[in-house]
C-alpha cells in the first residue's frame, strides 16, 4: 500500500503552515538519512526542519511513517526519472543511466528500505506498491534497450532490479562506494549487453 498524501486529522488537506512544517519535515529527515542512515535521531530531524518534537510526531506519530514518506518521495522521484528517459534516443544509455541513479540512491539512503521493510512487516503492512512501481520503470526502459537489440532479450526485469541492489548492498561500507557501485554496475551492463 502507498502511503497516503498528507492531510488533517479530519482527512482535509493540510493547512498552509502545516503544509510547509510537512515539507520541511521530509526534507530534513532525507538530509538526516542520507548523513546519518534510517536510525537517526527524530529530535535531530525535527531541529534541522525548524520544528518541535510535538510537530514533527503530529505529522509522523512513528519513525516508519516518516521514512515511509521519505522513502515513497525517493520512488516516486526514480519513477518520474524513469518516464523522463523513456524518450532518450539510446535506450541502452537511457536504462544504465536509470540504474546508475537507483544504485547511487540504495547507497545514499543505506538502511532506508531495509529499515522500512521490518517496520512495515511488523505492523502488517507491505511492500507490493514499491515493488510494483519500480519494476514497472524498469521493464519500460528494459524493454525499449531490449527492441532495438542492445540488452539480451531473455534478461528478466526482476533478475536486472535484483543485481542492483545487490550492487548497492556490496558497496554500502566500503570507502569509494559510490564511485565502486558505478563501476560495477557498468560491467553487468557490458555483460547483458548484445554487442
Amino acid at each position: 500500500m502507498s502511503p497516503a498524501a498528507p492531510s488533517s486529522a479530519a482527512g482535509r488537506p493540510l493547512r498552509a503552515d502545516a503544509r510547509r512544517n510537512y515539507d520541511r519535515l521530509l526534507d530534513a529527515a532525507r538530509e538526516a538519512v542520507a548523513q546519518h542512515g534510517a536510525e537517526t535521531s527524530l529530535d535531530d530531524i525535527a531541529r534541522r526542519a525548524g520544528v518541535g518534537s510535538g510537530t514533527l510526531y503530529r505529522h509522523f506519530p512513528t519513525r516508519a511513517a516518516l521514512l515511509s514518506a521519505v522513502f515513497h518521495e525517493q520512488v516516486e522521484d526514480l519513477c518520474r526519472e524513469a518516464a523522463r528517459r523513456l524518450n532518450d534516443p539510446d535506450p541502452a544509455a537511457a536504462l544504465g543511466a536509470w540504474l546508475e541513479a537507483v544504485v547511487l540512491h540504495s547507497i545514499r539512503y543505506r538502511g532506508l528500505a531495509t529499515s522500512l521493510r521490518s517496520a512495515w512487516l511488523a505492523e502488517g503492512g507491505d511492500l507490493t506498491w514499491c515493488y510494483t512501481t519500480m519494476e514497472g520503470a524498469a521493464e519500460r526502459l528494459l524493454n525499449r534497450a531490449k527492441e532495438v537489440g542492445a540488452i539480451r532479450a531473455d534478461v528478466p526485469v526482476s533478475d536486472l532490479l535484483r543485481l542492483v541492489n545487490g550492487l548497492a548492498l556490496a558497496n554500502l561500507d566500503v570507502p569509494d562506494a559510490e564511485e565502486s557501485a558505478v563501476r560495477l554496475l557498468g560491467y553487468v551492463l557490458a555483460g547483458l549487453s548484445r554487442s
